[in-house]
């Protein structure tokens, strides 16, 4: 009778088999320019992803679940939160631990496993891409269309094709790189609501710092 009420109410709310832990179709990688980010935001909130001594580039802004329409996010699970330790492990490629804590409750939390093995995968996923090393020569900041930055990515990655990698703008700025990836991290075609790409002509680009 339990499993036959459970049932019941699926049924009535559709809404309710969301969010459950490890219950998603795949994973939407995002790598966020870290000298844009600090331009709009970071510099103006003292992160210490921004300070003089950083010189990030292509950061791992986080390793999302997500629904073929929509995504999961703050699920409520079993797994044990990070340590201190195990997220200020991961600032070497996220910037910071903060946004390492962040994503781990936001999203990290959805994918069904602990947080270690959820940084493990994270950590898997952002080096087997090659981030196209011509951006880290940059010296000054420039303009350019954001179709630039996606063909950058293609050419660099020759198993990824268009319909796998979105771009996005924030600001009049290059936002993110976003690699659709399945759970076994293959790339995979993204979801309609992923691929939207930023259509800007002139967005700007910040050297590394």
């Amino acid at each position: 009778m339990h499993h036959l009420n459970a049932l019941l109410i699926l049924l009535a709310c559709p809404a309710a088999a969301q969010n459950q832990p490890g219950t998603f179709d795949y994973y939407v990688l995002s790598l966020s320019w870290s000298a844009n980010w600090c331009a709009y935001e970071g510099d103006a909130r003292q992160s210490p992803q921004c300070t003089p001594d950083k010189d990030f580039g292509w950061i791992l802004h986080g390793l999302w679940p997500q629904y073929e329409e929509g995504y999961p996010a703050n699920c409520q699970t079993t797994a044990r939160p990070p340590t201190r330790t195990q997220t200020a492990e991961m600032a070497d490629i996220m910037g910071s631990s903060g946004l390492a804590w962040h994503q781990w409750n936001k999203h990290g939390t959805c994918a069904g496993l602990e947080s270690a093995d959820y940084y493990t995968l994270s950590r898997r996923a952002y080096a087997q891409m090659t981030r196209p090393p011509v951006f880290r020569r940059l010296q000054d900041p420039i303009t350019l269309p954001a179709k630039v930055v996606e063909e950058a990515f293609l050419a660099a990655n020759p198993a990824l094709s268009a319909d796998q990698i979105t771009i996005t703008c924030r600001n009049g700025y290059i936002q993110e790189a976003r690699i659709c990836m399945t759970k076994d991290l293959n790339f995979r075609r993204c979801g309609a609501d992923v691929i939207r790409d930023c259509a800007m002509a002139n967005a700007q680009f910040e050297p590394i710092r």
